[in-house]
């Protein structure tokens, strides 16, 4: 599969709106968290401590499904997670990883987010589920990652943040900050008690009208 420079171009920028709507819509701090792209026997991604205003296409690191780098820049420590995402998950096209406030303050509780609202069933399932920890940077965390991640598009990482991944980087975008909502709308219902959790059932029901809500002729796939 040949890709010409000029879309690899296109997709660096993309990426690069993509962490500036990150850190404007407040699910993501400085230069945190981290965003990519799948492109040909690959993916672009971000570079390692620089700060996404001042990135230019050329500065989006190409690595290959094998870990090598292509270019003079480090990408993200994280690179990692993105490349097992891509390589475990054929469905994936683009994945964003991000320090949003309510999900990491989760995470430091191990706190998976549990049916408390049908919208759960946005990240694949009846819940969002937490990894267990570990250092940064490292495939033990990518490990725990993927563990979490089996049958959802999203998970919180322990003592860390969130991850997840969707068909385009319009729609991770989306994705990411729908789950942080839910993290937020979750801590603040435990401040006044016990949320109600949906049955299996219920949440079964949900999940099966998910997979045909607000589709619209010749529009395709919908979110939700």
């Amino acid at each position: 599969m040949n890709e010409t420079s000029a879309t690899r171009e296109s997709l660096s920028r993309q990426v690069i709106d993509t962490c500036l709507a990150m850190n404007a819509e407040g699910i993501n701090q400085g230069r945190a968290g981290n965003v990519s792209v799948r492109c040909a026997e690959g993916f672009l991604i971000t570079p390692s401590g620089l700060p996404y205003a001042s990135l230019k296409p050329e500065d989006i690191v190409f690595v290959d499904l094998d870990g090598t780098v292509e270019g003079p820049l480090a990408p993200s420590s994280e690179w990692r997670m993105h490349r097992d995402i891509y390589a475990e998950r054929d469905e994936a096209g683009a994945v964003l990883h991000a320090h949003s406030t309510f999900a990491t303050a989760l995470s430091c509780l191990r706190l998976d987010i549990p049916a408390f609202h049908y919208m759960v069933a946005i990240a694949g399932g009846s819940d969002i589920r937490c990894a267990d920890y570990a250092l940064f940077g490292t495939q033990a965390l990518s490990d725990n990652m993927l563990a979490a991640l089996q049958g959802r598009r999203a998970c919180l990482l322990g003592t860390h943040g969130m991850i997840c991944f969707h068909d385009n980087l319009e729609k991770v975008l989306g994705l990411g900050i729908e789950v942080e909502t839910l993290a937020k709308q979750y801590w603040h219902a435990r401040q006044a008690g016990q949320p109600v959790i949906l049955d299996d059932d219920q949440m079964r029901d949900v999940l099966e009208k998910f997979s045909s809500y607000g589709r619209q002729p010749g529009r395709g796939r919908s979110e939700k």
